[in-house]
């Protein structure tokens, strides 16, 4: 029985002392409470952008003349578009589209400034990579007031009537690989990659930590396993829960949201098994660097909320600034993201992916070399 009936201040007091001292010993939680909005604020305040401008453009235009020139200037000034490569032909243009070094392709017809000024409105091609549809929607929508103004400086005087009723060449748009623009062709590959980031990271920070708690950490370190082999054993059953991941979403992608397959679909379940290995080498080394399961989950969400949000999945990546780029090379889910929508979408192989393949390898190797050294130290 506790003495006296009445509500103490000074016991309230104590408990209050004693719970505050236990959180700040547990330094994970204290910078999980104060990180965590400072890294949102950052992010959302700073990196989020959903009106990217210049976005990497190829330009085929070999002798569109005066008025081709400033047609180009026009597209430059609007800040949407940022000329990165000259091609001399369209198929050229076509295999930057494809590998991703390219947003747009505009296409401008020979002899252009000629052809306007016969008033014969030439067709000008503005071709975009529409994997997804959301980085350069706004660069389209731009393009109509670009067709009214683009020549207004050019075409006065007696070459007014060129573009008096109408403008004086038309823009035809293609949307490359999602012609209709569908979200869902964008949102649904992208899912693969953060539902297996999430589980793939959660499920195996879990794996040594449950081990000291459970009290049979110490039963594994008196067996002669060494860390290479400890560190499989416990990787490769959740990369087979993976793949039955992947199975469910295949599924229902193909099944509920009709996304394409254009690609090899063995390429594509090896691409997905090196990404499941590099989080899975994530979250091996935070389970050697936590001392129960609320820290391990705690780092996980460390690790998601920026793969989420820098990845390019939840918001254009070309539109966030260098830094926040920077920052995204390095996680795998960025290289996942451009890889399983270039299979789906594009039909790339693995020359094409290669760009985005050895930095999700790389990442593995440093992972799992971590993950080995963190447990030999838990060994000694």
């Amino acid at each position: 029985m506790i003495s006296g009936a009445r509500w103490s201040w000074r016991r309230t007091a104590a408990v209050f002392i004693k719970e505050l001292q236990q959180m700040l010993r547990d330094r994970l939680t204290f910078a999980m409470a104060v990180g965590v909005p400072v890294i949102q604020l950052v992010l959302f305040g700073y990196a989020i952008n959903t009106d990217p401008k210049g976005l990497p453009t190829v330009l085929v235009a070999q002798h569109s003349g005066p008025l081709g020139r400033s047609l180009v200037a026009a597209l430059a000034n609007s800040g949407y578009f940022r000329f990165t490569h000259h091609s001399a032909t369209e198929a050229e243009a076509d295999a930057l589209l494809e590998n991703g070094q390219a947003q747009f392709m505009v296409v401008l017809p020979n002899d252009f400034s000629t052809l306007v000024l016969r008033g014969e409105h030439p067709a000008v091609l503005v071709a975009m990579d529409a994997t997804d549809p959301a980085a350069g929607g706004n660069a389209v929508a731009a393009l109509a007031q670009i067709q009214q103004q683009a020549l207004a400086h050019d075409l006065v005087g007696p070459l007014a009537s060129q573009q008096a009723r109408e403008p004086a060449f038309e823009l035809r748009i293609h949307r490359r690989y999602n012609p209709e623009g569908l979200s869902r062709y964008n949102i649904v590959p992208g899912l693969i990659g953060t539902i297996l980031t999430m589980t793939m990271v959660m499920l195996t920070g879990l794996a040594m930590t449950r081990e000291r708690e459970r009290g049979t950490m110490e039963n594994l370190l008196a067996t002669p396993v060494r860390p290479l082999e400890v560190m499989l054993g416990k990787v490769l059953p959740y990369v087979l829960i993976g793949y039955l991941q992947l199975g469910v979403i295949m599924a229902a992608a193909w099944l509920l949201f009709e996304v394409p397959m254009s690609g090899s679909f063995a390429l594509l379940m090896a691409m997905i098994g090196v990404f499941m290995l590099a989080n899975l080498g994530v979250g091996f080394t935070f389970s050697t660097l936590a001392r129960n399961q609320l820290q391990a989950l705690q780092m996980t969400f460390f690790f998601f909320l920026p793969s989420l949000l820098l990845s390019g999945f939840m918001f254009p990546f070309r539109g966030m600034p260098r830094w926040a780029q920077w920052l995204g090379e390095v996680l795998p889910l960025t290289h996942f993201l451009r890889i399983v929508r270039g299979i789906l979408l594009k039909g790339n192989g693995l020359a094409q992916l290669w760009p985005e393949l050895w930095p999700m390898a790389l990442f593995l190797a440093a992972a799992a070399a971590l993950s080995l050294v963190r447990y030999r130290q838990t060994v000694d």
